[in-house]
């Protein structure tokens, strides 16, 4: 099975109503190139850092303006369009960082709430509490597409190598990692840490991302990706600004991977032990 994906690159502001008019030109634009899974990138929806802000322009998934204008373009379009994430009220009044799936009939697939909170002190002296105001997901998803099976992931989770190798365990052979990375933490890590999960999972792996400038202020490092499961980069964006990137995914090189290095089937489980030399009788240790 082959077929064209798309990474969309945004720079999302604090509005999503703005935020979603861009995301929709830019979803039409890669879906007229003949790409039938479109992936944006984390926050969608908006890049705000004034969280009182944030919260007085939050919805529900129902009433979300991201949501719902995927789902019609899904719908519109025939293509699966896969929202990276962007913030979502829940009823308990807790905010989550969500990711949403839609069929080329425009139902939802599925959702996906980020596990892993970045919540980080960085040497340039950003810091980040993400826990702050969002609720962690507590569950993985794989969705069996007729296109391939695809494993869900969003941003700071890609620095968690188990969340990818469970998924690839239960099948996933395309693993999704839309981001909105900081610049200084992108520099040193994004396509690094991105490489080493398609190749220890030997699997495709596509990243759409924020990047640039932000209107809050913010700088996100962009560079959007598409890897294939030897851990080559087939398509690359740069670092500022909107920008479509473009790949034929064919599943048929998952298996060849898998079978060249069967490291998912060879895995061992095994103890650790703790060695503490003992010190001489009378003495320091040697």
């Amino acid at each position: 099975m082959s077929f064209k994906a798309a990474a969309i690159q945004m720079r999302s502001g604090v509005d999503p109503v703005r935020n979603a008019a861009d995301m929709e030109r830019l979803v039409r634009a890669a879906a007229a190139e003949g790409a039938v899974y479109v992936q944006t990138p984390e926050m969608t929806g908006a890049i705000q850092k004034d969280r009182q802000a944030l919260r007085a322009q939050l919805r529900d998934d129902d009433g979300d303006i991201i949501v719902a204008t995927a789902a019609r373009l899904a719908r519109e379009l025939g293509i699966h369009v896969h929202i990276g994430s962007t913030a979502i009220a829940r009823p308990d009044g807790k905010i989550v960082n969500r990711g949403f799936l839609f069929a080329p009939d425009g139902s939802r697939i599925c959702s996906y709430d980020k596990i892993h909170m970045f919540d980080v002190d960085l040497d340039n002296g950003e810091s980040w509490r993400e826990s702050a105001a969002y609720q962690p997901g507590e569950v993985a998803r794989i969705a069996e597409l007729p296109l391939a099976k695809f494993g869900f992931a969003i941003c700071y989770d890609v620095r968690f190598p188990q969340l990818f190798r469970a998924e690839a365990l239960a099948g996933a052979e395309v693993l999704t990692v839309p981001a909105a990375f900081t610049r200084q933490t992108g520099e040193a890590h994004w396509e690094i840490l991105l490489r080493a999960r398609a190749i220890e999972n030997g699997a495709f792996v596509i990243a759409a991302a924020q990047a640039g400038v932000h209107e809050d202020g913010r700088e996100t490092f962009g560079h959007s990706i598409i890897i294939d499961p030897w851990g080559k980069v087939l398509a690359l964006a740069g670092g500022a600004g909107e920008e479509i990137i473009f790949a034929e995914i064919d599943t048929s090189l998952v298996a060849a991977a898998r079978g060249k290095i069967p490291n998912l089937r060879n895995a061992r489980e095994f103890g650790l032990d703790t060695v503490i030399p003992l010190k001489p009788a009378g003495g320091e240790a040697a």
